[in-house]
């Protein structure tokens, strides 16, 4: 048995993590990380969005921070860096205000910079 407090054992960072398998329709706020890794159709606001390689979302994406190992697609707003991966895949418009593809990586749709 474990000493350690409850509240330790808790997600006290309120990050999200839904797995491969997992199927989500509707609107996500999250005041930490969102990892997904299963399919989203819907509107997902975070500080943090991680797209695991089995991850597929649809919809509109407000994050300070992306990555994308799996596909993201529509209404997509960064305030900080996209990092495509070379397995990621994103479609639709994107606003950001850095962004990293890697080779293999993929990009289709519109794009626009918050930079000057």
């Amino acid at each position: 048995m474990s000493t350690e407090p409850i509240a330790k054992k808790s997600n006290l960072n309120n990050d999200l993590f839904i797995p491969s398998g997992v199927t989500f329709v509707g609107t996500i706020n999250v005041p930490g990380l969102a990892q997904i890794n299963g399919d989203i159709t819907g509107e997902i606001t975070c500080k943090e969005l991680d797209v695991g390689p089995q991850g597929n979302i649809k919809g509109k994406v407000h994050a300070q921070s992306i990555e994308v190992h799996g596909q993201l697609e529509n209404d997509i707003n960064c305030t900080g860096l996209v990092k495509i991966h070379n397995t990621g895949k994103v479609s639709g418009k994107l606003t950001y205000s850095e962004i990293d593809i890697e080779r293999g990586g993929q990009f289709v749709g519109v794009m626009s910079s918050t930079k000057s």
